[in-house]
């Protein structure tokens, strides 16, 4: 909480009154001032300080050190990348020695069990372009000229389901700006196109995926339990939040013009029952129940750790080290 009192409201009140406010301000002041140097700075390490506050090459607190060698750890599982079944290859080469690598005596015959050796690769990209010529006829009897219709499923652009999916899947999920996104169509698969396209297939995907966005954000109600948060952005000119609500099986974005707990009434609905995993913004307390967020938590501890106070640090490095315990 900031006190918010200017001068010009202090200078409507009786002398008294100003002599008072003004001594408290002060008296705030020197106890915040003197509270920053006991704690030692904030970084987002040790507070809810977003990571994007801090430089990146900013020096970082020493935490605890695993002693665990770097790489993988004896007796993990080895992963590889499994081969495909052979009839399922598009193309399958057989490779026989002509000759023995030794004394050079021809070789014939096959080899029960080869060796195989699988390579992807990526196929020569190009746009596949379908005309459809529809004719005009003349009716003989009237006069009247009919043009022949597309088939059901043709879209009146130029642009086909995949190319509106693939384009809004650019913009959304990887997070590519209009013209990135003109550019690597363009660029890349051959596909002509400019940003003003691009925004026109994005409003196409956000159509059809308007329903089943409604069928998930009705299902929020029902979940046991909803991750929350929300961040700062934009709607035009407007500041908003974009609300995050992380169910186990699906999550739904949202942005809305408020941070208020409206928000959280507007995604989950006036009958959730379950529980919200939150960063204990003050917004969620209107939930019944609600479970910190560890991350959070640990940047507790290490604001213990980093506390100029011995019994503060002590706890703090005690529960740093039995966390370490129970990972």
């Amino acid at each position: 909480m900031t006190l918010q009192i200017t001068e010009e409201q202090i200078s409507k009140w009786p002398p008294d009154a100003q002599a008072v406010v003004r001594f408290l301000l002060a008296k705030i002041a020197e106890l915040e001032k003197r509270l920053e140097q006991f704690e030692g700075p904030k970084t987002p390490q040790n507070s809810s300080l977003p990571p994007s506050s801090q430089h990146p090459h900013a020096a970082r607190p020493t935490r605890h050190k695993s002693k665990r060698k770097r790489g993988g750890q004896p007796g993990h599982r080895k992963y590889d990348r499994a081969l495909i079944p052979t009839s399922d290859c598009d193309e399958t080469k057989t490779l026989k020695p002509t000759a023995c690598r030794r004394c050079g005596t021809r070789l014939s015959g096959s080899d029960p069990a080869p060796l195989r050796h699988q390579v992807w690769e990526l196929p020569e990209i190009r746009p596949l372009v379908t005309e459809y010529q529809r004719h005009r006829l003349t009716c003989p009897c009237c006069s009247e000229t009919t043009c022949a219709a597309l088939p059901s499923g043709v879209p009146t652009g130029q642009s086909g389901p995949r190319l509106v999916a693939f384009s809004g899947l650019l913009m959304a999920y990887f997070r590519q700006s209009k013209r990135r996104t003109a550019l690597f169509l363009e660029d890349l698969l051959g596909q002509p196109c400019c940003p003003a396209l691009t925004v026109k297939m994005q409003h196409q995907v956000s159509q059809a995926l308007a329903e089943p966005y409604r069928e998930l954000n009705d299902a929020l109600a029902d979940q046991p339990q909803v991750f929350m948060d929300e961040s700062p952005t934009k709607e035009g000119p407007a500041r908003a939040w974009l609300w995050t609500a992380v169910a186990p099986t699906f999550a739904v974005f949202a942005i809305c013009l408020s941070r208020a707990a409206t928000a959280i009434g507007q995604l989950l609905g006036d009958g959730f029952t379950g529980t919200i995993n939150c960063d204990r913004a003050k917004m969620d307390w209107h939930v019944g129940r609600l479970q910190w967020c560890w991350a959070h938590l640990q940047r507790d501890i290490q604001a213990l750790i980093e506390h100029p106070d011995s019994p503060c640090e002590t706890i703090g490095t005690r529960s740093d080290e039995a966390g370490h315990r129970d990972v």
